[in-house]
């Protein structure tokens, strides 16, 4: 079992989430974010003073995955979510010892 991590730019969130309910992925976890890679910083001037905005909003998307969709997973997630630009995003992916399900007492890929 794996957990995957994806940062994508918000207007992107619906693409990702129509491509992983085609993969069959239901359940995850959406955040909204701030955030900073490694674009450079912007300054604004608003009212006649200058200030930067180092943080960038992004939407962090979690989910629990097998390891048998793990890979078509993270090329639906590149897919659906590439610009060309910086700023697309990154995805992050660790292994998960273990998982329940409360409700049910499941473990594992079944509470998943």
């Amino acid at each position: 079992m794996y957990w995957l991590t994806a940062i994508v730019r918000p207007f992107k969130l619906n693409d990702v989430y129509d491509r992983l309910l085609a993969e069959g992925i239901g359940g995850m976890t959406v955040t909204e974010v701030k955030g900073r890679g490694s674009q450079p910083t912007k300054t604004e001037v608003y009212r006649g003073n200058s200030y930067s905005d180092n943080f960038i909003p992004k939407i962090k998307i979690e989910v629990a995955l097998s390891e048998e969709a793990l890979d078509s997973v993270i090329d639906s997630i590149i897919e659906s979510a590439t610009t060309g630009k910086p700023g697309d995003g990154k995805i992050f992916v660790s292994k998960i010892q273990q998982a329940y399900r409360i409700r049910t007492k499941e473990i594992d890929l079944d509470a998943i």
